[in-house]
């Protein structure tokens, strides 16, 4: 119980030689070449939306923490300045990236919005009401948000007389739009203000809970996909598509003082009037869009941005409804289309003129569309999980709209997700129903390949040929029935780097330079860039808290234990009774129990201490800030049954 909500060190394997990635191979040159022909990358209308407006920026884009530390450097992505995508990087993926780096603060609508970007994976959009500020988004950490907001004091603020913050909108339940509201408001001072803060209804269960339960293997997988183990550089981490990275500060949190319902409607907020537009279930599972009548200017949150978004996240995450969200965006269309003449959103830039923002759109309403549409088309046809995305052509608007390209979700995985949430896991083929566990199936293969040379000789030659995805597939299997094979690590490296410098999407080129960073040992170490702050912590419910404690508990260990242990904590009144038998816990939030093996009695603060690591259980327990009636050692036997995951487990070795 030392701390649930673990900090995640990236692991390097200290028997791998660090050795050097490969250049791009000819094949992968050729690929980059057929991409750029076919795109027209020297538009300038993006760059153009991306500079426009800018009045200010941090020097060199570097933030630092109250202790000194650096919780945001921009300096080692320089590499970004030259116009001319380098051969390890997918040339389309170069544009969006340069386009990220445009850092500052920016004027949105004269006088009336202004936007901080580059600064975080995510942006902070500032309006001007009619006393004050409302602020939409705070972006992730509570020290990236405080620099932003210092920036925008410096520049804006002051010549307007240093108005106060009046409201603080949080678009959906992601914690890379609310996380740093520390940053620009405390707690005291929303009470002593009354500061409103605004989000859509579900917030709190939904912010607060969503990476707890699997919060250990979303950290450890995030890594990859964000790309925190790799070092920046053309041959290395450049971008994640939907932003540039994320910051590596404080994760905060604030109860909303009101939600927006399920109706949107209109809201008054510091005299302007917003209009708002649920959008929950779409890429977030609580999220609304709003239009300012006043500004014409439509916010589209995460729903739309210059991107394909992904169904379903390489991280991990519960599958999203690719149907619902190509309505919801339609729905926006229908109703601010012709009238806004702007649309801002909580990443990337904006769009300006009323056409540009319905064609914005109706492209992106068509690109879920068709991911939804062309999977159950041929789904229904006999086509399986892995047979859908190879002969489907991107979409017709992905030639021409960078908006709708896949620099974050790709068709590929947004099609198998869609099949995912409809079919599941599972492609329908009785062989593949039950198949062997790779570490049992991999040395069977290199035995039919007639061992591990000749199998490492064909994964070399598939790389000759330029084909990389076939030879990861036979050099992986080799892999797993030998993890010491040290060509054959750096084979498959070799594989996956030069998919990961083809990739047009962020996130599969993070993904698969870590993947040959770990087999090379090359991973940067680092934390996983977070920690989350005691408002967070203090947020999360209880009962989540004791649901994430029993998928901790060890059955095979404990399937003999039977009890109840009950858990009282005075100072929030609140009552937890686990119920345990037959390998299982079932946490009954609210519950007394009449006659438990124990009972355990601690505040909730003191439960959060131990959840931010600042108190360990067994130094309460002496201390008394714990207490124990009925069977201690019956408890005390129960609770060692919890360890902790190691957040370092092995993600492309066995």
């Amino acid at each position: 119980m030392r701390r649930w909500t673990a900090l995640l060190l990236a692991s390097t394997l200290p028997f791998t030689a660090a050795v050097a990635q490969d250049a791009a191979s000819d094949a992968t040159r050729a690929a980059q070449a057929e991409l750029a022909k076919r795109l027209p990358l020297d538009d300038p209308r993006d760059m153009a939306n991306a500079t426009r407006g800018k009045v200010a920026e941090i020097p060199d884009a570097v933030i630092l923490g109250k202790d000194g530390k650096i919780v945001w450097d921009r300096r080692p992505y320089a590499f970004l300045a030259t116009g001319t995508a380098p051969d390890t990087v997918n040339p389309s993926l170069w544009r969006q990236a340069r386009l990220n780096a445009v850092h500052g603060l920016f004027e949105v609508v004269p006088g009336q919005i202004w936007q901080l970007r580059g600064y975080d994976i995510s942006v902070m959009t500032i309006i001007r009401g009619k006393t004050g500020w409302i602020v939409v988004d705070p972006l992730l950490s509570e020290e990236a948000a405080a620099a932003g907001w210092k920036l925008f004091a410096d520049t804006v603020d002051a010549k307007a007389g240093k108005r106060p913050i009046k409201a603080v909108i949080f678009s959906h339940s992601h914690s890379d739009h609310f996380g740093g509201v520390g940053g620009i408001v405390t707690a005291s001072q929303v009470k002593r203000d009354k500061i409103r803060i605004i989000a859509p209804h579900g917030f709190s269960e939904e912010a607060t809970a969503e990476n707890v339960l699997a919060g250990t293997a979303m950290g450890r997988r995030a890594l990859y996909m964000f790309g925190s183990i790799l070092a920046p550089g053309p041959a290395g981490q450049v971008d994640t598509g939907l932003g540039p990275k994320l910051s590596s500060g404080t994760i905060g949190y604030m109860e909303p003082t009101e939600t927006v319902d399920e109706t949107g409607g209109t809201l008054t907020i510091d005299g302007l009037a917003f209009d708002c537009l649920d959008a929950g279930g779409t890429e977030a599972p609580s999220e609304f869009v709003f239009y300012i009548p006043a500004y014409k200017a439509l916010h589209t949150t995460e729903v739309v941005t210059h991107t394909l978004h992904n169904v379903l996240t390489l991280r991990g995450a519960q599958v999203r409804d690719a149907l619902h969200w190509s309505k919801v965006i339609d729905a926006t269309l229908m109703k601010w289309g012709g009238k806004a003449e702007v649309a801002l959103a909580s990443h990337h830039w904006p769009t300006w003129g009323a056409g540009e923002v319905s064609a914005l759109l109706a492209n992106q309403r068509d690109a879920y569309r068709y991911v939804h549409d062309r999977t159950l088309f041929l789904a229904n046809r006999g086509a399986t999980l892995h047979e859908l995305a190879d002969p489907t052509p991107e979409a017709p608007v992905q030639g021409h709209d960078f908006s709708t390209r896949g620099y974050y979700g790709t068709l590929n995985h947004d099609m198998k997700a869609v099949y995912q949430r409809y079919f599941g896991w599972w492609d329908g083929n009785p062989a593949n129903f039950n198949p062997l566990a790779p570490e049992q199936s991999a040395p069977r293969y290199v035995a039919l390949a007639g061992g591990a040379d000749k199998l490492l000789a064909a994964g070399k030659a598939a790389i000759a040929a330029g084909e990389y995805r076939w030879a990861a597939e036979l050099l992986n299997k080799l892999v797993f029935a030998e993890p010491d094979n040290q060509a054959a690590r750096a084979a498959l490296a070799s594989a996956y780097d030069q998919m990961g410098y083809q990739a047009e999407s962020g996130a599969w080129r993070n993904y698969y330079l870590a993947g040959a960073a770990t087999l090379r040992g090359n991973a940067v170490q680092t934390l996983s860039g977070n920690g989350q702050s005691r408002s967070f912590v203090s947020a999360i419910p209880t009962a989540v808290f004791f649901d994430a404690l029993a998928t901790r508990f060890d059955a095979a260990k404990g399937s003999a234990i039977k009890g109840i242990f009950q858990f009282v904590l005075p100072d929030s009144k609140e009552t937890v009774a686990i119920v345990v038998g037959g390998g299982v816990e079932v946490p009954r939030y609210g519950v007394t129990d009449a006659a438990p093996t124990a009972t355990v009695t601690l505040d909730r603060k003191t439960l959060d201490d131990v959840m931010l690591g600042q108190a360990q259980f067994p130094a309460l327990m002496q201390s008394g800030a714990i207490k124990i009636e009925g069977d201690r050692m019956a408890f005390l036997s129960w609770f060692a049954l919890h360890p902790a995951a190691d957040p370092r487990f092995n993600v492309v070795v066995p």
